[in-house]
């Protein structure tokens, strides 16, 4: 039914841009993005600069060097093979995508794509971090921690899958929230009900860590659509040409739609942790075949387990030798690459106090490490996969930092270099880099040194275990300390706003295009999953993502998802419904109260916010039938807008 004549309808630019306007006078004044005013919202410290490394190379002499023989796929703003970015553009409405091809380039063995046919234009510029340091965050409250269980994680079935009818408004405690936030993808009603099935935040919690546990059908039938997401490198290597992007797209694929719609929400959120630890840029062309297992057996296979098992899967990972450049390295001159990034970026870190020595030893003990192809004696049974050469080993005592071996036998390299990164593993340095990441993932930007020196603790005792440290950070009166310190990336956002709104799988489909739809357009921010151009992984501070550029991009996606514009493969479910509730307001007042309730649970907005919203929509005054068909997709978008929505 359309709106009566004195129903004044939203002005979907000029008093959207006002709200953007009233919103973000804020952040001016303040200087912060989550300083919306509420008081929970802060961020801590100074947020670190992300360096510029080095390109990866083909030869010590190339690293050594500078220079680069790797040409990557899609490459990243400040890469040596992208221009100049051209300054951003004056906001404007978002057009109506089209749908994007998935890139399927077939090049001459040995060529790699530095653009995927058919995208027709390069990634939007990566936003540059912002170098100022934020003020000082104004005064919190202290809230009370998520409570803690020891107790078994059960083992609770899935509800069947459905759109929800009309959930209640849910009454969410402000310890429950943060818990969420930080650990999942986005709040919905199905967690809301998975976290009160099992008795509170606490159980949750054990629940997420014992994933094994929690039966989790639909993200299991979505993955069906994946299947060389999950396909070991022999079987890429027979179902596509050579390197082509089939393999690579899907296995980012599937990691949107686990993170869209697993119950295993933790899980997915310490998979995109150490994909980011142990970087591997996918799509990237040295990696088309085996990026795949990588993923299944290396970070997913670990990711709630021990680092020092991830590890030493990971020295003998193909995708991770064709990355960094160990599949060729031979021990008459190692290729130092990978030995370095070992030691700087996976393990102990540069402050770390080793020496170029270090770095020659650790590509000596890796040397020999590399990989079956068409071109060196592969088969149809092991192409793709990990080979040991022999060969190519260095034979002689090495010594990294304090690790010895003697290396003596040729044929026992893999044993060396497997005894290296288990010692690196357990190296106190390791401990203390890998505990202050999971601070900055969880807790803050600059979280306090007490609560890293408590997890490295935790770290050590555990023998590199993760569930250890995880349930000392979440049980810390830092992390209860540290509500609204932490801002969504924008892939994150994205997640939260597809979760928000309702979509879900098409049981009825077997197409991809959709999630793939939503893959590319968060590629284009800058912060596709896996997508990260360098071995060091995403930033993960809210200055590298602040800025105007990737806020508009925001936005844009914001109105993409509530007009609904990728559909193959999908279901939406009705906005009012969903965000409102079975009981509908009877006021605009009232109607804004109850979507931010549902969107911002723990968050109250300043009476200026409120009022800016009230009056986005004309005035305050009654809702009256089929109001709602107009009003409410244009508000949701501006409430996603807002610097409350990017607070995690």
């Amino acid at each position: 039914m359309p709106p009566s004549a004195d129903s004044p309808r939203p002005d979907a630019t000029g008093r959207r841009a006002f709200l953007g306007a009233a919103l973000v006078a804020s952040l001016l004044a303040g200087g912060s993005l989550l300083d919306a005013g509420t008081a929970e919202a802060a961020t801590r410290g100074a947020a670190a600069v992300p360096r510029k490394r080095r390109p990866r190379s083909t030869t010590a002499a190339d690293a050594r060097a500078g220079r680069t023989t790797t040409t990557k796929a899609r490459p990243k703003a400040g890469s040596a093979t992208t221009p100049k970015p051209t300054p951003e553009p004056v906001a404007k409405a978002a057009p109506k995508p089209t749908a994007k091809p998935t890139p399927k380039p077939t090049p001459k063995p040995g060529a790699s794509p530095t653009t995927p046919p058919g995208t027709g234009t390069s990634p939007a510029p990566r936003p540059e971090p912002v170098r100022t340091p934020p003020p000082a965050p104004p005064a919190r409250i202290p809230e009370p921690r998520p409570s803690s269980s020891s107790a078994p994680a059960p083992s609770t079935p899935a509800p069947t899958p459905s759109t929800p009818a009309a959930p209640p408004l849910p009454s969410v405690p402000l310890d429950t929230v943060h818990l969420l936030r930080r650990t999942t993808y986005g709040i919905t009603p199905e967690l809301l009900a998975d976290v009160a099935a099992v008795g509170g935040p606490g159980a949750w919690l054990e629940q997420q860590l014992a994933p094994q546990g929690v039966a989790d059908p639909v993200a299991d039938a979505v993955l069906a659509r994946f299947p060389l997401a999950v396909a070991d490198p022999p079987v890429c290597y027979g179902a596509m040409s050579n390197g082509a992007w089939d393999s690579m797209v899907q296995v980012v694929g599937a990691t949107v739609a686990r993170q869209l719609w697993s119950r295993r929400q933790l899980l997915e959120v310490m998979v995109d942790f150490w994909s980011n630890h142990l970087n591997i840029t996918c799509p990237s062309s040295e990696v088309w075949a085996t990026k795949a297992w990588d993923d299944v057996h290396v970070v997913r296979a670990n990711a709630l387990g021990s680092f020092a098992d991830m590890l030493a899967a990971s020295v003998t990972s193909p995708a991770m030798l064709l990355y960094l450049n160990n599949a060729e390295s031979q021990g008459r001159a190692p290729n130092e690459n990978y030995g370095r990034e070992l030691l700087e970026l996976h393990t102990v870190g540069i402050d770390a106090g080793y020496a170029q020595a270090d770095v020659v030893a650790a590509a000596r003990a890796l040397s020999g490490l590399s990989v079956w192809n068409p071109w060196n004696g592969g088969t149809a049974a092991t192409n793709g996969t990990f080979r040991y050469r022999a060969d190519w080993h260095w034979v002689g005592p090495v010594q990294v930092l304090g690790w010895q071996h003697p290396n003596a036998d040729r044929t026992a390299g893999v044993a060396v270099a497997r005894s290296l990164v288990r010692y690196l593993a357990g190296h106190p340095a390791t401990a203390a880099r890998i505990a202050r990441k999971l601070a900055v993932r969880f807790v803050s930007d600059d979280p306090p040194q007490s609560l890293v020196d408590a997890l490295a603790a935790a770290y050590l005792a555990g023998g590199t275990a993760v569930v250890p440290v995880l349930r000392a950070l979440f049980a810390s009166p830092e992390f209860a300390a540290s509500v609204g310190q932490k801002v969504r990336r924008p892939h994150e956002d994205w997640m939260a706003t597809l979760r928000a709104v309702g979509v879900a799988p098409d049981p009825t489909s077997s197409s991809r295009a959709a999630v793939e739809g939503w893959m590319w357009a968060v590629e284009d921010l800058g912060n596709g999953p896996l997508g990260w151009g360098q071995p060091d992984g995403y930033p993960d501070v809210a200055s590298a993502w602040s800025g105007a550029g990737t806020t508009l991009g925001r936005w844009n996606l914001h109105l993409a998802a509530v007009q609904q514009w990728w559909k193959d493969g999908v279901t939406y479910a009705g906005l009012a419904d969903r965000l409102l509730g079975a009981t509908k307001p009877t006021t605009r007042g009232a109607l804004v109260d109850a979507l931010c309730a549902r969107l911002l649970p723990g968050q109250t907005l300043t009476s200026a916010h409120r009022a800016a919203l009230v009056g986005f929509l004309g005035a305050d005054g009654p809702v009256r039938n089929g109001d709602l068909t107009w009003m409410l997709g244009p508000l949701v978008a501006v409430v996603l807008d807002s610097p409350y929505w990017s607070v995690r």
